[in-house]
């Protein structure tokens, strides 16, 4: 049974930084390809990126390039969101996906 849960959320000010953790258990996050996705209010759930898993390439929605990275960490078994000059429209609830599995969420709010 795969569990994922995320942390690292907060409030935070325009153009500051965050970084999500979504820790993986059950399942090595080396052997699949990870994504985070988010969902902000009255809204659909919206991917942001995702690593693969054969050759860690890294690929984002265009709205999030050059301000987030996302890695792994296999020894940890987590998935990181370097999440970078911050806008309030990133505000959401942080959601790590992997194996048809979904976290819990963190909440991210940008203040302007």
């Amino acid at each position: 049974q795969v569990q994922l849960v995320e942390s690292g959320g907060g409030l935070v000010q325009a153009g500051g930084s965050l970084r999500l953790s979504c820790a993986a258990s059950g399942r090595s996050v080396t052997s699949y390809d990870m994504k985070w996705y988010r969902q902000a209010p009255g809204k659909e759930r919206e991917f942001v990126a995702g690593i693969r898993w054969k050759d860690n390439f890294a690929y984002y929605t265009n709205s999030v390039k050059g301000r987030f990275t996302i890695s792994r960490d296999g020894a940890k078994n987590t998935v990181y969101l370097q999440m970078n000059s911050l806008k309030p429209e990133d505000t959401a609830i942080y959601y790590c996906n992997g194996w048809g599995s979904w976290g819990q969420g963190t909440q991210v709010t940008v203040s302007s």
